[in-house]
């Protein structure tokens, strides 16, 4: 069997898995904060339980905020920090007793989704995951691309685009108002297209502090601050995503992550993104993710092969 692990910012998912898919097993626990032993030792009970559980062991992939740099093996670019400057593969594989497979969350997304989510049969699929954090993955004819600096798909830390399409918009240029992001960089989409960028941004029209789903519950109630937020993030989505577009051409592009599930995306990002996008008609499609939530770990136990 295989066992995926989903490590994200506020929760851990383990699962076990059949070669066909087939989910044995399934488990969500809260997320150490601020602590890197803690996670370890999290991430080690999860699997014994698991494991325990079901009688047997299974191979280990791992989904985790960041990426294992190709050149130190320690962990960089996690917007859950404590992560950053550690082994973590090499800690867990002594913990564990056995290999680990570990990449970045938003290329297991990506590779679930191309296997058989809302990718799947296309031969070139971007995945977002816009959540905690903001990231990206790359699936080219079913085989993920982590590229040479294991930074492929990290549209989430390039320069949020300043020209958007209305006055509204305009209201949130960073240009005037500017957002550091955790990586030290001055205004990453991250910071804007992320949930905290997003409470954020309702924040500074309403002065009101409260999380993602409550404003997009308010947008029943005719809530104008809710409106224009969105719409500015509607935007600032599709002019984001028109760069990736460019440069990638993918047949689909599959959402994941909390906001995910505001389905007003679906429909207008794609309309708004031909505006930016250098050809006559923007073919690809912006699509939910098939497996929901659960992506993430179902990819991470697909970074072993059936075979292993």
């Amino acid at each position: 069997m295989r066992i995926g692990v989903d490590l994200g910012g506020t929760k851990i998912e383990f699962a076990a898995f059949e070669d066909d898919g087939t989910n044995l097993a399934s488990n969500r626990i809260s997320s150490p904060q601020n602590s890197y032993r803690n996670t370890l030792v999290a991430l080690k009970e999860g699997v014994d339980a698991l494991e325990l559980s079901l009688g047997k062991k299974g191979t280990i992939g791992i989904g985790i905020p960041g990426t294992i740099s190709p050149h130190t093996g320690l962990v960089k670019g996690a917007n859950s920090t404590w992560l950053i400057g550690n082994p973590i593969k090499q800690d867990l594989e002594e913990l564990l007793g056995r290999p680990v497979r570990i990449a970045n969350d938003a290329n297991c997304f990506t590779l679930s989704e191309a296997t058989d989510g809302s990718g799947a049969g296309h031969n070139i699929v971007f995945g977002v995951i816009i959540g905690t954090g903001v990231g990206g993955g790359l699936c080219v004819n079913g085989e993920l691309i982590e590229g040479l600096n294991g930074i492929t798909g990290e549209w989430g830390h390039s320069p949020l685009p300043l020209e958007y399409l209305d006055e509204n918009s305009k209201q949130n240029d960073p240009a005037r108002t500017g957002r550091t992001c955790y990586c030290g960089k001055l205004n990453c989409i991250e910071t804007y297209l992320s949930g905290p960028g997003f409470a954020k941004s309702y924040f500074e029209q309403s002065g009101v502090q409260i999380d993602p789903p409550e404003i997009i519950e308010r947008l029943t109630c005719d809530d104008k601050a809710a409106d224009s937020v969105l719409s500015s993030y509607e935007g600032h989505l599709a002019r984001a995503l028109a760069g990736v577009i460019n440069i990638v051409d993918p047949d689909v592009v599959v959402l994941g992550g909390g906001l995910s599930n505001v389905f007003r995306l679906y429909e207008t990002v794609p309309k708004l993104w031909q505006h930016w996008c250098f050809s006559d008609q923007v073919s690809t499609s912006l699509e939910p993710p098939k497996h929901g939530d659960s992506s993430g770990v179902r990819g991470a136990a697909w970074l072993w092969p059936p075979d292993c």
